[in-house]
């Protein structure tokens, strides 16, 4: 019986219908967000220094307009936006960034969900 409860657990862990670990809620991994944001995003993005790269530096970026950095060359799509930064805006632009605004330089989607929660939730963290 014993073997067999293993069996059935360990079944189970592996299909994922039991974790060892807490579920993730709707909200982001800050610390899982920064791991995808060095591998990701700053090869054109700093956040741990104001310093615009090949884009604009992202530190304090939730709350910002889109396209209101001093001192960066915006695309003519960014300056027109018009938005705030918010997680729901970053959402939606790290998904497809030229289909919230058409004619961007930013050409990196992130297209899992969740890997867009954590990179927002790293951005977000104070």
């Amino acid at each position: 019986m014993r073997l067999f409860s293993a069996v059935v657990l360990t079944g189970a862990l592996a299909a994922g219908l039991l974790s060892a670990a807490p579920a993730r809620a709707e909200e982001g991994d800050a610390a899982r967000g920064r791991t995808l944001f060095q591998r990701q995003c700053q090869a054109c993005h700093q956040v741990a220094q104001p310093r615009n790269g090949v884009g604009p530096h992202l530190q304090g970026v939730v709350g910002r307009m889109a396209g209101g950095l001093e001192g960066y060359n915006y695309s003519p799509a960014l300056k027109a936006l018009g938005r705030e930064w918010t997680p729901e805006t970053l959402d939606a632009y790290l998904a497809n960034p030229a289909g919230v605004a058409r004619g961007t330089r930013m050409v990196l989607r992130v297209p899992a969900e969740q890997d867009r929660r954590d990179i927002i939730a790293f951005l977000g963290a104070p």
